[in-house]
This record gives C-alpha cells, sequence and structure tokens, in this order.
C-alpha cells in the first residue's frame, strides 16, 4: 500500500482527518463482515485495514471509526476497567481528540467534555498544552494520548496536565513507548523531519519514550500504574480487536491531599 504511506508523509494532517469523514462511510459498508470487530462502534469487518508511516501494520486501521490498535485498546480499558462512560457528570479533557471518539464522548458528557489543541481542526479550544488556559483542578479525567512524543518540552506539559486535573481524578497518556528501551532518547538537535523519521519512528516526533515515561509521569506528582495490552485481554480478544499486544497504557491518577 505505497499510496498510503505516501499521504501519511506530504498530505497535511487536518486534509487528512477532513477528506476521511468523507471516505469512512463508504468504507464501513465496503468491508462489513466477519473476522474483525471494533468495539467502538461494535460492528464487525472482514478485514482491517494496513496502516503505518514506515512500515504498514496489518489490519492496524478500523475502516468505520478509523480507530488504530490504541485506540480501540483505549476504549475497551475505559469501557472495562474505569466508570468513564457511566459517569456522564465529570469534567473531561481531551487534548488532540480523535474524531472516533470525540462526538461519543461529546454526546455523553455533553457541555462537561472539552477538548484542545494548538493546531488540530477538531479541538475546541487552541491550546498549548504547556500552557492550559483552564484552573487548577478543575477536570475529573484527562485524555492525553499521542500528543507528548511531539512536544519538546514535554515535563511542563505532564505538569500542566497535573495541574488541571482534580485531586483524585485519572488520565490516559498513551506514547510510543519501546518496553526494550529503559531511558528515553531525544535529542533536541535533531530536526531534520527524515532524521526524526528514522530515529524517533515519525517526522514530527521529538523523542522516542523508554520505560522511563512512567518515572517523568510520576515526577509531575502523578500516581502511574502501567497496563500491558497482553495482561488485560485474553489472545483472543488481541486478535478480535487487532490490538497491539506490545502495547502499555498509562494509568495515571492525582493523589488526594
Amino acid at each position: 500500500m505505497p499510496m498510503i504511506r505516501w499521504m501519511l508523509r506530504h498530505i497535511p494532517r487536518p486534509w487528512l482527518i477532513r477528506a476521511s469523514e468523507w471516505l469512512r462511510p463508504a468504507a464501513d459498508l465496503w468491508y462489513r463482515g466477519k473476522g474483525f470487530k471494533d468495539p467502538v462502534n461494535g460492528k464487525s469487518y472482514r478485514t482491517f485495514l494496513p496502516y503505518g508511516y514506515g512500515q504498514l501494520r496489518p489490519h492496524a486501521l478500523s475502516p468505520g471509526t478509523l480507530t488504530l490498535e490504541r485506540h480501540r485498546a483505549l476504549w475497551l480499558f475505559l469501557e472495562r476497567f474505569t466508570p468513564f462512560f457511566r459517569s456522564p457528570q465529570w469534567q473531561v479533557l481531551h487534548i488532540a481528540p480523535e474524531q472516533a471518539f470525540r462526538k461519543r464522548f461529546k454526546k455523553l458528557f455533553g457541555k462537561r467534555y472539552v477538548t484542545a489543541d494548538l493546531h488540530s481542526p477538531l479541538a475546541d479550544v487552541k491550546a498549548d498544552i504547556t500552557n492550559l488556559p483552564f484552573e487548577s483542578d478543575s477536570f475529573d479525567v484527562v485524555l492525553c494520548n499521542h500528543v507528548l512524543e511531539h512536544i519538546p518540552d514535554d515535563r511542563g506539559a505532564m505538569s500542566e496536565l497535573y495541574r488541571v486535573m482534580k485531586p483524585g481524578g485519572f488520565g490516559i497518556f498513551q506514547v510510543p513507548l519501546d518496553p526494550n528501551r529503559q531511558t528515553t532518547f531525544e535529542d533536541p538537535g535533531i530536526t531534520d523531519p527524515a532524521m526524526r523519521a528514522r530515529l524517533f519512528g515519525q517526522y514530527d516526533h521529538v523523542r522516542v519514550y523508554g520505560t522511563d515515561f512512567f518515572d517523568r509521569l510520576r515526577q509531575a506528582g502523578f500516581d502511574v500504574t502501567p497496563y500491558p495490552v497482553r495482561e488485560l485481554f485474553s489472545p483472543e480478544e488481541i486478535r478480535l480487536y487487532a490490538l497491539d499486544a506490545d502495547e502499555i497504557i498509562p494509568y495515571v491518577q492525582k493523589p488526594t491531599p
């Protein structure tokens, strides 16, 4: 699928987001069948689509919701292991909202659901994650997934996420993480997109996280519990939902005084 790789590398992300909204309904119908299930919409498909900036991952993209492996794992985690979908009174902050979730979460939480990002056309509030325009202790839940690897000052961003979360609140901060790497690799002097793609996995990433990512979150003040996907779901579920068995879901909480 060379065309997919070319589009991801050369077409601006806001354009891709808009185009995908037009193409998704047709793909949803065309790929219906048995084989894989999307937990977000509950529908089954004969195949999921390949996706990836570098090497294409087979069965990564759901044609019905355009979710990737990490999105489906997040949905299942929120559904099974948290009261997220049973607490419509919560105040929720969603940084860089994924298109598969935004409308669904907005329907559930209404005005209590706030989306923010500096560049995303899907966000309600244009905001720098290192200087959020919200009062301290404002949100019961903060979702910030596959964002921090783009942020030069990720520690500053973590501090802001901690500041706006209510004591006792929780968040999920997924990142592309190499579980075999103990120490995060970053070099602010590397600015060439091709070099970043080779070293960090994507042209707009500024680091590749190791398992010390969880220590960074702890240093920001969070209590952190890493949940490996392979321990949360059976092999049959991992295959059915096309999850990444190596994914680790970072569940954080802000301690109560």
